[in-house]
Protein backbone atom coordinates (compact mmCIF):
# COMPACT_ATOMS: atom_id res chain seq x y z
CA UNK A 1 0.00 0.00 0.00
CA UNK A 2 1.85 2.99 -1.42
CA UNK A 3 1.21 6.87 -0.47
CA UNK A 4 -1.83 8.33 0.65
CA UNK A 5 -3.62 10.36 -1.80
CA UNK A 6 -7.14 11.82 -1.07
CA UNK A 7 -9.93 14.11 -2.22
CA UNK A 8 -11.02 17.06 -0.32
CA UNK A 9 -14.52 19.10 -1.76
CA UNK A 10 -15.53 22.22 0.01
CA UNK A 11 -19.14 22.43 -0.06
CA UNK A 12 -20.45 24.96 -1.64
CA UNK A 13 -23.60 25.33 -0.32
CA UNK A 14 -22.31 25.48 2.90
CA UNK A 15 -24.51 27.70 5.32
CA UNK A 16 -27.36 27.50 3.62
CA UNK A 17 -31.04 27.54 5.07
CA UNK A 18 -32.55 23.66 5.47
CA UNK A 19 -35.16 21.91 7.18
CA UNK A 20 -34.90 20.73 10.71
CA UNK A 21 -33.55 17.39 10.52
CA UNK A 22 -33.86 16.21 14.40
CA UNK A 23 -36.68 18.27 16.65
CA UNK A 24 -35.21 19.26 19.97
CA UNK A 25 -38.13 17.65 21.49
CA UNK A 26 -37.04 14.47 20.07
CA UNK A 27 -33.67 14.89 21.39
CA UNK A 28 -34.38 15.31 24.76
CA UNK A 29 -36.48 12.30 24.97
CA UNK A 30 -33.86 10.10 23.69
CA UNK A 31 -31.34 11.93 26.32
CA UNK A 32 -33.30 11.10 29.13
CA UNK A 33 -34.34 7.17 27.82
CA UNK A 34 -30.57 6.71 26.97
CA UNK A 35 -29.09 8.00 30.31
CA UNK A 36 -31.48 6.15 32.67
CA UNK A 37 -30.24 2.66 30.98
CA UNK A 38 -28.05 0.77 33.39
CA UNK A 39 -24.44 1.15 32.93
CA UNK A 40 -24.70 4.43 31.40
CA UNK A 41 -21.84 6.58 31.18
CA UNK A 42 -19.98 9.09 29.21
CA UNK A 43 -17.24 7.69 27.25
CA UNK A 44 -13.93 9.58 27.34
CA UNK A 45 -12.59 12.43 25.47
CA UNK A 46 -9.14 12.11 25.08
CA UNK A 47 -6.60 15.04 24.52
CA UNK A 48 -4.00 13.95 22.12
CA UNK A 49 -1.62 16.61 23.22
CA UNK A 50 1.24 15.35 20.69
CA UNK A 51 0.12 14.98 18.15
CA UNK A 52 -1.60 18.22 18.31
CA UNK A 53 1.53 19.70 18.39
CA UNK A 54 3.48 17.99 15.85
CA UNK A 55 0.73 19.12 13.25
CA UNK A 56 0.99 22.74 14.77
CA UNK A 57 -2.19 22.59 16.02
CA UNK A 58 -3.56 24.02 19.26
CA UNK A 59 -5.99 20.97 20.31
CA UNK A 60 -6.59 17.90 19.34
CA UNK A 61 -9.23 15.88 20.49
CA UNK A 62 -10.44 12.04 20.91
CA UNK A 63 -13.91 10.47 21.89
CA UNK A 64 -13.08 7.26 22.20
CA UNK A 65 -16.16 5.14 21.64
CA UNK A 66 -14.77 1.88 22.17
CA UNK A 67 -16.28 1.08 26.02
CA UNK A 68 -20.12 2.12 24.58
CA UNK A 69 -22.28 -0.52 26.83
CA UNK A 70 -19.57 -3.04 25.97
CA UNK A 71 -20.49 -3.21 22.34
CA UNK A 72 -17.74 -1.51 21.24
CA UNK A 73 -18.99 1.49 19.10
CA UNK A 74 -21.32 4.73 19.33
CA UNK A 75 -23.97 2.49 17.63
CA UNK A 76 -25.36 1.43 20.86
CA UNK A 77 -26.98 4.51 21.31
CA UNK A 78 -28.81 4.43 18.39
CA UNK A 79 -30.33 1.03 17.01
CA UNK A 80 -31.19 -0.17 20.84
CA UNK A 81 -32.72 3.11 21.42
CA UNK A 82 -35.05 2.93 18.19
CA UNK A 83 -35.96 -0.62 19.17
CA UNK A 84 -37.37 0.17 22.62
CA UNK A 85 -39.40 3.11 20.67
CA UNK A 86 -40.68 0.84 17.58
CA UNK A 87 -41.54 -1.64 20.31
CA UNK A 88 -43.82 0.63 22.59
CA UNK A 89 -45.07 2.20 19.31
CA UNK A 90 -46.14 -1.23 18.51
CA UNK A 91 -47.22 -2.19 21.81
CA UNK A 92 -49.87 0.45 21.69
CA UNK A 93 -50.73 -0.02 18.32
CA UNK A 94 -52.18 -3.53 19.44
CA UNK A 95 -53.93 -1.75 21.82
CA UNK A 96 -51.58 -3.77 24.63
CA UNK A 97 -49.85 -0.68 26.23
CA UNK A 98 -50.30 3.13 25.42
CA UNK A 99 -46.93 4.21 26.30
CA UNK A 100 -44.70 1.35 27.59
CA UNK A 101 -41.41 2.50 28.96
CA UNK A 102 -37.97 0.92 28.43
CA UNK A 103 -38.01 0.04 32.10
CA UNK A 104 -41.54 -1.14 31.57
CA UNK A 105 -40.04 -3.52 28.35
CA UNK A 106 -36.96 -4.81 30.27
CA UNK A 107 -39.16 -5.87 33.51
CA UNK A 108 -40.68 -8.56 31.12
CA UNK A 109 -44.00 -6.70 32.13
CA UNK A 110 -44.95 -7.20 28.15
CA UNK A 111 -43.14 -9.94 27.83
CA UNK A 112 -45.86 -11.95 26.13
CA UNK A 113 -46.47 -9.32 23.94
CA UNK A 114 -43.02 -8.46 22.70
CA UNK A 115 -42.17 -12.25 21.75
CA UNK A 116 -44.57 -11.55 18.66
CA UNK A 117 -42.81 -8.76 17.77
CA UNK A 118 -39.90 -9.16 15.41
CA UNK A 119 -37.40 -6.35 14.86
CA UNK A 120 -34.70 -6.40 11.45
CA UNK A 121 -32.33 -4.18 9.92
CA UNK A 122 -29.24 -4.54 7.53
CA UNK A 123 -25.77 -4.07 8.60
CA UNK A 124 -21.81 -3.75 8.20
CA UNK A 125 -21.31 -4.87 11.66
CA UNK A 126 -22.22 -2.21 14.25
CA UNK A 127 -25.79 -1.40 13.75
CA UNK A 128 -26.98 -4.71 13.85
CA UNK A 129 -25.06 -5.50 17.04
CA UNK A 130 -27.09 -2.57 18.54
CA UNK A 131 -30.32 -3.46 17.07
CA UNK A 132 -29.59 -7.16 18.31
CA UNK A 133 -28.68 -6.32 22.06
CA UNK A 134 -32.17 -3.53 22.17
CA UNK A 135 -34.08 -6.58 20.74
CA UNK A 136 -33.40 -8.70 23.42
CA UNK A 137 -33.30 -6.36 26.13
CA UNK A 138 -36.53 -5.19 25.43
CA UNK A 139 -38.06 -8.97 24.67
CA UNK A 140 -38.42 -8.87 20.79
CA UNK A 141 -37.40 -11.82 18.24
CA UNK A 142 -34.51 -9.85 15.78
CA UNK A 143 -33.42 -10.78 12.21
CA UNK A 144 -30.01 -9.43 10.99
CA UNK A 145 -29.29 -9.24 7.24
CA UNK A 146 -25.96 -9.06 6.34
CA UNK A 147 -23.66 -9.06 2.65
CA UNK A 148 -21.01 -11.47 1.92
CA UNK A 149 -18.09 -8.56 3.24
CA UNK A 150 -19.41 -8.67 6.98
CA UNK A 151 -16.66 -10.28 8.85
CA UNK A 152 -17.21 -13.82 10.90
CA UNK A 153 -16.35 -12.54 14.22
CA UNK A 154 -19.00 -9.26 13.56
CA UNK A 155 -21.76 -12.25 12.61
CA UNK A 156 -20.86 -13.60 15.68
CA UNK A 157 -20.93 -10.90 17.60
CA UNK A 158 -24.63 -10.30 16.52
CA UNK A 159 -25.45 -13.66 16.86
CA UNK A 160 -24.16 -13.34 20.68
CA UNK A 161 -27.69 -11.24 21.32
CA UNK A 162 -29.69 -14.16 20.39
CA UNK A 163 -30.50 -12.76 16.67
CA UNK A 164 -30.66 -14.44 13.61
CA UNK A 165 -28.04 -13.68 11.08
CA UNK A 166 -29.28 -13.68 7.00
CA UNK A 167 -26.70 -13.69 4.18
CA UNK A 168 -27.78 -12.04 0.91
CA UNK A 169 -25.67 -11.02 -2.18
CA UNK A 170 -24.38 -7.88 -3.19
CA UNK A 171 -23.57 -5.18 -1.05
CA UNK A 172 -24.58 -2.98 2.22
CA UNK A 173 -27.40 -1.35 0.15
CA UNK A 174 -28.41 -4.82 -0.99
CA UNK A 175 -28.69 -5.84 2.33
CA UNK A 176 -30.90 -2.99 3.12
CA UNK A 177 -33.15 -3.81 0.65
CA UNK A 178 -33.44 -7.44 1.37
CA UNK A 179 -34.67 -5.97 5.14
CA UNK A 180 -36.97 -4.13 4.31
CA UNK A 181 -38.56 -6.64 1.71
CA UNK A 182 -38.41 -9.22 4.86
CA UNK A 183 -39.95 -6.75 7.16
CA UNK A 184 -42.68 -5.84 4.33
CA UNK A 185 -43.77 -9.25 3.60
CA UNK A 186 -43.48 -10.29 7.67
CA UNK A 187 -45.20 -7.24 9.28
CA UNK A 188 -41.63 -7.41 11.01
CA UNK A 189 -40.79 -3.73 12.32
CA UNK A 190 -37.63 -2.35 10.41
CA UNK A 191 -35.07 -0.43 12.24
CA UNK A 192 -32.72 0.79 9.92
CA UNK A 193 -29.81 3.58 10.56
CA UNK A 194 -30.58 4.82 6.86
CA UNK A 195 -33.59 7.26 5.41
CA UNK A 196 -35.35 7.16 2.23
CA UNK A 197 -38.41 9.04 0.85
CA UNK A 198 -41.69 7.23 3.11
CA UNK A 199 -39.04 5.78 5.62
CA UNK A 200 -37.75 8.55 8.12
CA UNK A 201 -39.16 8.46 11.82
CA UNK A 202 -37.11 4.88 13.05
CA UNK A 203 -34.15 6.97 11.45
CA UNK A 204 -34.79 10.02 13.32
CA UNK A 205 -34.79 7.84 16.48
CA UNK A 206 -31.86 6.10 15.34
CA UNK A 207 -29.94 9.72 15.03
CA UNK A 208 -31.23 11.43 17.64
CA UNK A 209 -29.74 8.49 19.71
CA UNK A 210 -26.03 9.54 17.85
CA UNK A 211 -26.72 12.86 19.21
CA UNK A 212 -25.73 11.97 22.63
CA UNK A 213 -22.38 10.85 22.03
CA UNK A 214 -21.34 14.47 20.40
CA UNK A 215 -23.19 16.21 23.49
CA UNK A 216 -21.51 14.51 25.98
CA UNK A 217 -17.72 15.43 23.54
CA UNK A 218 -18.86 19.23 23.41
CA UNK A 219 -19.73 19.35 27.28
CA UNK A 220 -16.14 17.68 27.89
CA UNK A 221 -14.68 20.24 25.35
CA UNK A 222 -12.06 23.08 27.37
CA UNK A 223 -12.96 25.12 24.15
CA UNK A 224 -15.40 25.14 21.42
CA UNK A 225 -13.86 23.19 18.64
CA UNK A 226 -12.95 25.26 15.36
CA UNK A 227 -13.09 21.81 13.39
CA UNK A 228 -14.69 18.30 13.73
CA UNK A 229 -13.54 15.59 11.70
CA UNK A 230 -16.61 12.73 11.74
CA UNK A 231 -16.78 10.05 9.76
CA UNK A 232 -19.59 9.05 6.47
CA UNK A 233 -21.05 5.98 6.01
CA UNK A 234 -24.73 6.83 4.93
CA UNK A 235 -24.11 9.57 7.13
CA UNK A 236 -26.20 9.35 10.13
CA UNK A 237 -23.78 9.79 12.71
CA UNK A 238 -22.62 12.70 10.63
CA UNK A 239 -25.63 14.67 10.84
CA UNK A 240 -26.09 14.10 14.64
CA UNK A 241 -22.85 15.59 15.34
CA UNK A 242 -23.82 18.44 12.93
CA UNK A 243 -27.41 19.00 14.44
CA UNK A 244 -25.47 19.19 18.12
CA UNK A 245 -22.38 21.94 16.61
CA UNK A 246 -25.63 23.90 15.35
CA UNK A 247 -27.49 23.93 18.31
CA UNK A 248 -24.60 25.24 20.42
CA UNK A 249 -22.10 27.19 18.21
CA UNK A 250 -23.67 28.03 15.16
CA UNK A 251 -22.05 27.66 11.90
CA UNK A 252 -18.55 28.31 13.58
CA UNK A 253 -17.20 24.94 13.56
CA UNK A 254 -16.13 23.61 10.89
CA UNK A 255 -17.52 19.87 9.93
CA UNK A 256 -15.61 17.95 7.67
CA UNK A 257 -17.12 14.54 6.53
CA UNK A 258 -14.56 11.68 5.71
CA UNK A 259 -15.24 8.41 3.85
CA UNK A 260 -13.56 5.95 2.35
CA UNK A 261 -12.29 6.94 -1.64
CA UNK A 262 -14.35 3.44 -2.50
CA UNK A 263 -17.57 4.25 -0.74
CA UNK A 264 -17.48 8.41 -1.17
CA UNK A 265 -21.45 8.51 -1.77
CA UNK A 266 -21.13 11.93 0.13
CA UNK A 267 -18.96 13.59 -1.48
CA UNK A 268 -20.33 12.13 -4.47
CA UNK A 269 -23.58 13.73 -4.08
CA UNK A 270 -22.05 17.48 -3.00
CA UNK A 271 -20.46 17.06 -5.98
CA UNK A 272 -23.21 16.49 -8.16
CA UNK A 273 -25.99 18.91 -6.04
CA UNK A 274 -28.12 15.84 -5.51
CA UNK A 275 -28.46 12.66 -3.69
CA UNK A 276 -26.15 10.80 -5.49
CA UNK A 277 -25.53 6.78 -5.45
CA UNK A 278 -22.03 4.76 -5.81
CA UNK A 279 -22.22 1.37 -7.40
CA UNK A 280 -20.03 -1.33 -7.06
CA UNK A 281 -18.79 -3.58 -4.62
CA UNK A 282 -17.41 -0.61 -2.17
CA UNK A 283 -14.46 -2.58 -1.46
CA UNK A 284 -13.04 -0.46 1.65
CA UNK A 285 -11.22 -2.10 4.39
CA UNK A 286 -13.44 0.40 6.29
CA UNK A 287 -16.12 -1.88 6.50
CA UNK A 288 -18.90 0.31 9.00
CA UNK A 289 -18.40 3.39 6.14
CA UNK A 290 -18.97 0.86 3.08
CA UNK A 291 -22.17 2.64 1.73
CA UNK A 292 -23.22 3.43 -1.66
CA UNK A 293 -26.45 5.40 -0.84
CA UNK A 294 -26.67 8.27 1.60
CA UNK A 295 -29.62 8.48 4.02
CA UNK A 296 -32.36 11.10 3.04
CA UNK A 297 -32.20 12.76 6.46
CA UNK A 298 -28.69 12.81 6.79
CA UNK A 299 -28.66 14.44 3.34
CA UNK A 300 -30.90 16.88 4.04
CA UNK A 301 -28.26 18.64 7.05
CA UNK A 302 -25.19 17.43 5.76
CA UNK A 303 -25.99 19.42 2.10
CA UNK A 304 -26.03 22.69 3.47
CA UNK A 305 -23.95 22.22 6.80
CA UNK A 306 -20.94 19.92 5.99
CA UNK A 307 -18.02 22.43 5.47
CA UNK A 308 -16.06 20.19 3.12
CA UNK A 309 -16.18 15.99 2.02
CA UNK A 310 -13.14 14.01 2.35
CA UNK A 311 -12.16 10.56 0.84
CA UNK A 312 -9.31 8.86 1.94
CA UNK A 313 -7.49 5.67 0.81
CA UNK A 314 -8.03 2.05 3.01
CA UNK A 315 -3.74 2.35 3.62
CA UNK A 316 -4.54 5.51 5.45
CA UNK A 317 -6.83 4.33 8.18
CA UNK A 318 -4.65 1.35 8.50
CA UNK A 319 -1.54 3.68 9.58
CA UNK A 320 -4.59 5.98 11.86
CA UNK A 321 -5.01 2.47 13.68
CA UNK A 322 -1.18 1.53 13.86
CA UNK A 323 -0.62 5.27 15.07
CA UNK A 324 -3.11 4.69 18.41
CA UNK A 325 -1.85 0.93 18.79
CA UNK A 326 1.71 1.61 19.09
CA UNK A 327 1.58 5.10 20.41
CA UNK A 328 -1.06 4.73 23.31
CA UNK A 329 -2.00 1.24 23.77
CA UNK A 330 -5.04 1.72 25.60
CA UNK A 331 -6.57 3.16 22.60
CA UNK A 332 -8.17 -0.27 20.74
CA UNK A 333 -9.57 1.56 17.55
CA UNK A 334 -11.30 0.16 14.90
CA UNK A 335 -10.77 1.02 10.93
CA UNK A 336 -14.24 2.71 10.64
CA UNK A 337 -13.55 4.62 13.91
CA UNK A 338 -9.65 6.45 12.29
CA UNK A 339 -11.50 7.85 9.82
CA UNK A 340 -11.56 11.41 11.36
CA UNK A 341 -8.07 11.01 12.58
CA UNK A 342 -6.54 9.25 9.29
CA UNK A 343 -8.18 12.45 7.36
CA UNK A 344 -6.84 14.97 9.69
CA UNK A 345 -3.21 13.86 9.19
CA UNK A 346 -3.33 13.96 5.98
CA UNK A 347 -4.81 17.12 5.55
CA UNK A 348 -3.12 18.60 7.74
CA UNK A 349 0.34 17.61 5.94
CA UNK A 350 -1.28 18.56 2.42
CA UNK A 351 -0.50 22.75 2.01
CA UNK A 352 -3.35 23.41 0.07
CA UNK A 353 -5.91 21.15 2.16
CA UNK A 354 -4.69 22.72 5.45
CA UNK A 355 -5.33 26.26 3.66
CA UNK A 356 -8.70 25.54 2.27
CA UNK A 357 -9.75 23.75 5.68
CA UNK A 358 -8.21 26.74 7.82
CA UNK A 359 -5.95 24.26 10.01
CA UNK A 360 -4.37 27.01 12.09
CA UNK A 361 -1.96 27.12 14.93
CA UNK A 362 -5.07 27.98 17.08
CA UNK A 363 -7.38 25.51 15.63
CA UNK A 364 -8.63 23.30 17.62
CA UNK A 365 -9.99 19.92 16.12
CA UNK A 366 -12.71 17.36 17.42
CA UNK A 367 -12.09 13.88 16.58
CA UNK A 368 -14.77 10.74 17.10
CA UNK A 369 -13.24 7.49 17.29
CA UNK A 370 -16.57 5.91 16.39
CA UNK A 371 -15.24 2.38 17.42
CA UNK A 372 -12.90 0.14 19.17
CA UNK A 373 -11.87 -3.40 18.05
CA UNK A 374 -14.85 -4.50 17.38
CA UNK A 375 -13.90 -7.78 15.35
CA UNK A 376 -10.45 -8.30 17.27
CA UNK A 377 -8.69 -10.84 14.59
CA UNK A 378 -9.15 -8.42 11.87
CA UNK A 379 -7.28 -5.49 14.08
CA UNK A 380 -4.80 -7.39 15.20
CA UNK A 381 -4.09 -8.60 11.89
CA UNK A 382 -4.49 -4.52 10.13
CA UNK A 383 -2.44 -3.26 12.99
CA UNK A 384 0.73 -5.74 12.28
CA UNK A 385 1.04 -5.99 8.58
CA UNK A 386 3.70 -4.95 7.45
CA UNK A 387 3.20 -3.48 3.65
CA UNK A 388 1.72 -0.55 4.84
CA UNK A 389 3.17 2.92 3.77
CA UNK A 390 3.14 5.33 7.12
CA UNK A 391 3.91 8.23 4.70
CA UNK A 392 2.84 11.03 6.56
CA UNK A 393 1.74 8.89 10.06
CA UNK A 394 5.73 8.26 10.26
CA UNK A 395 6.56 11.73 12.22
CA UNK A 396 3.97 10.98 14.79
CA UNK A 397 5.16 7.50 15.09
CA UNK A 398 8.87 8.71 16.02
CA UNK A 399 7.66 11.46 18.64
CA UNK A 400 10.16 11.05 20.91
CA UNK A 401 8.09 12.58 24.30
CA UNK A 402 4.63 11.27 23.02
CA UNK A 403 2.39 11.50 26.24
CA UNK A 404 -1.09 11.11 25.80
CA UNK A 405 -2.96 11.76 29.00
CA UNK A 406 -4.27 8.89 30.09
CA UNK A 407 -7.12 10.51 32.18
CA UNK A 408 -9.96 11.60 29.87
CA UNK A 409 -11.76 15.45 30.13
CA UNK A 410 -14.39 15.48 32.50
Amino acid sequence: MIGHPFRLFPNPRHGVPGVVVLPEGGWRRARDAITAWPGYAPTPLLPLEDVAGALGLASVHYKDEAARFGLGSFKALGGAHAVSRAVAQELARRGIATNATPTDLESGRYAAATAGITVTCATDGNHGRSVAWGARRFGARCVIFVHPGVTQGRRDAIAAFGAEVREVPGNYDDSVRASEVAARDGGWLLVSDTSWPGYTEVPREVMQGYRLMAEEALDAMPAPPSHVFIQGGVGGVAAAVSVALRARHGSSPRLVVVEPDRAACLLASAEAGALTTVPGELDTVMAGLACGEPSLLAWQELERAAFAFMAIPDSSAIAAMRLLAQREASIRAGESGVAGLAALVLAAHDPAARAGLGLEKESRILLFGTEGATDPDLYDRLVSAQDVDMGPFTPLLEMKNYNMPRTPLK
